[in-house]
């Protein structure tokens, strides 16, 4: 359900916007939807569990704010398909 809620927000993306986002250069590991030049998320409203739940759990640490993480882990409720880090590119949000 997550991966098509991010399908249909990168396919109402402005042209313009995803073109930026998809020529940003990014470390190894770093989401392909992470705005490098603005220091945000593009897809923000459509964003994965893992991502909401992300600086609040102790197996999710932030380092800008650690004091923010709770002492429990985060348990996805549905089945991974998949980290937008590694496994999908943009040619798979066409």
């Amino acid at each position: 359900q997550e991966l098509k809620e991010i399908k249909r927000k990168v396919k109402a993306m402005p042209r313009k916007f995803r073109a930026d986002l998809e020529g940003q250069q990014r470390f190894p590991g770093t989401c392909i939807f992470y705005d490098v030049n603005n220091d945000r998320c593009g897809i923000h409203s459509a964003r994965p569990a893992v991502c909401r739940a992300f600086g609040y759990f102790g197996n999710l640490v932030c380092f800008r704010s650690p004091q923010t993480a709770s002492k429990e882990d985060f348990v996805p409720q549905a089945a991974r398909v998949g980290m937008l880090s590694q496994d999908f590119t943009w040619k798979d949000f066409s």
